[in-house]
């Protein structure tokens, strides 16, 4: 044996390795970070130990036990450890040193539980186990208190949008079957819910259905799924096929609730390429004999009544799915009243709590776009570019805007620069159809979350186009330029410089922050150089509007 590879050389540089992961993760305020909310009472729980020709790695790289591995293939017969040497002697003097280890850290860095594996090169073969598992009692039942009045307080008695890191630790707490054994299917989907109701309209909505998902999804993929099928696709496209004689005692009730909602949740807000693996759980759902699971793929989830998610007569066929976030419209003549009838069924859907984050699905014999460049070309779009062909039916449409506008929600067939809040192709026809419905627009630019949608941007210059730069058409505009992005290209300066515009201009930048006025300023002219050279030159009144332009937006 070389001397450079004993068992005793080995486990030492195993040791070093451990030191050092260990000073690695003490490099960081524990304490401070435990302390961002109450439903986190520590950072690691888990580190993987890897030994291969004679090198040692530590780190928190997660081993997963459920993916078959080539553990029956020889190994190098160069290889120093046995089989028997790693289960005999090695795995008991490192389960003891990670012991010592975890003892004298920070608290704080240690999750209620810990588990430590290794993953040994031998001459048989890679061997995999685990070494150490450790469980604090004391850390657990202080995080089962913590999360009892959390509830309690925040989501049962609360009013009040939450914190995201606060919805991501109790939606994985919620699902840890280390704390909860018994899954209690119906008061988790009731406590998300509640997050979800709790933060309604709120900017960081979507970061809570994320995180929501994401505990769910992983849940679903790494604990029961795992019991009633075999993983046989690759870690990044997860397929499963039922085990043998695999069967649910009950196929309605309990944690197959749960999946059903997890997919649920997928197919209504993640992104459409994840719409996959929501089908894909549906259909495992299916496979062990769920009917419901069946049911919510042909007719929705049945929270609506079947008069209201199905509609059809010799104009027009329209079909809900509230599973899906899909409506199908089928125009069979293309009419005034065809167009009536669906946009009726739209609006008294989404008043009955209909996904407002939904898509349509048209079949119509006319391709209509409105004018506006940058929008998706969607059925939804087209739907709602075509029936604002027809004057008589604007009033619906208005309607129709006001029942989808949602903050922080979005059409669920647009994505990255195309996203658009629910009503957006309603409000832009209707703007540039009709300065009667500038408060519309006006209301709509006051619910866009300019962060996620950039759409706003292509309207605004749209409408300047359409109807110009006016008394009449100012105070839109700017609202409309305070909800859009400095990519905006908004070729209004010459006609702002007019006397009579510039007065217009300061009444209605005259009660904004700083920031907004100079955002404005930088839409129309680039900045405030412009604005300073023209102040310079100017006499009189005009000077004065001028001067008074910079100082409210902190220029002088």
């Amino acid at each position: 044996m070389d001397m450079d590879h004993t068992p005793e050389t080995i486990l030492d540089e195993m040791k070093r390795q451990i030191d050092k992961w260990a000073a690695y993760i003490s490099d960081k305020d524990a304490d401070q970070i435990v302390k961002r909310t109450s439903l986190q009472v520590g950072i690691h729980d888990y580190a993987l130990l890897e030994y291969a020709n004679g090198r040692t790695s530590v780190s928190d790289n997660n081993l997963d036990f459920t993916v078959p591995r080539a553990a029956a293939r020889r190994g190098d017969s160069a290889e120093t450890l046995t089989e028997e040497l790693v289960r005999e002697r090695i795995v008991p003097e490192l389960a003891a040193y990670i012991g010592q280890t975890l003892d004298v850290l920070t608290p704080a860095l240690i999750d209620y539980h810990f588990t430590f594996t290794g993953k040994f090169q031998t001459r048989e073969g890679e061997v995999c186990v685990r070494i150490y598992k450790y469980v604090d009692e004391a850390k657990k039942n202080r995080l089962l208190e913590r999360i009892s009045f959390y509830v309690a307080k925040k989501l049962e008695a609360g009013e009040y949008p939450t914190k995201p890191l606060e919805t991501f630790f109790l939606s994985r707490h919620l699902l840890d079957e280390r704390l909860f054994p018994d899954v209690d299917a119906a008061r988790i989907i009731s406590l998300f819910e509640k997050i979800q109701q709790v933060n309604k309209g709120n900017k960081h909505l979507a970061e809570h259905r994320n995180c929501l998902v994401v505990a769910l999804r992983n849940w679903a993929e790494d604990q029961w799924l795992p019991r009633y099928f075999d993983q046989v696709g690759t870690e990044f496209q997860k397929q499963f096929k039922k085990k043998s004689g695999a069967r649910l005692e009950n196929t309605e009730q309990g944690p197959i609730e749960l999946i059903l909602y997890t997919a649920i949740l997928i197919l209504k807000y993640e992104p459409s390429y994840s719409r996959s693996t929501g089908l894909d759980i549906l259909n495992c759902a299916i496979e062990l004999g769920s009917a419901r699971a069946k049911r919510l793929t042909m007719e929705g989830s049945g929270a609506f009544a079947k008069e209201d998610v199905y509609s059809r007569d010799e104009l027009v066929e329209c079909t809900a799915n509230d599973v899906f976030a899909e409506v199908t419209l089928v125009i069979k003549q293309e009419t005034e009243e065809s167009y009536g009838r669906a946009l009726r069924f739209l609006t008294r859907l989404l008043s009955l709590g209909f996904p407002k984050s939904y898509q349509l699905k048209l079949k119509s014999g006319v391709k209509q776009w409105l004018p506006v460049k940058g929008l998706a070309k969607s059925g939804t779009h087209r739907f709602f570019a075509q029936a604002l062909e027809y004057r008589n039916l604007h009033p619906l449409l208005e309607e129709y805007a006001r029942a989808a506008m949602e903050p922080f929600e979005w059409y669920a067939d647009t994505e990255g620069e195309k996203n658009c809040m629910p009503g957006s192709y309603a409000v832009f026809g209707l703007g540039l159809a009709d300065r009667a419905y500038f408060p519309l627009v006006e209301e709509y630019m006051g619910k866009v979350d300019e962060e996620h949608q950039y759409v706003q941007n292509h309207f605004t210059v749209a409408l300047a186009e359409r109807h110009g730069v006016n008394s009449e058409t100012i105070p839109t505009l700017v609202k409309c330029m305070l909800h859009s992005t400095d990519s905006l290209k908004l070729k209004i300066k010459a006609d702002m410089e007019d006397d009579s515009h510039l007065r217009v201009l300061l009444e209605q930048v005259r009660d904004l922050q700083n920031y907004e006025v100079e955002h404005i300023h930088y839409l129309i002219w680039g900045g405030t150089d412009k604005l300073k050279k023209m102040a310079a030159k100017a006499e009189g009144d005009r000077r004065q509007w001028l001067s008074e332009l910079l100082q409210l937006s902190g220029h002088r």
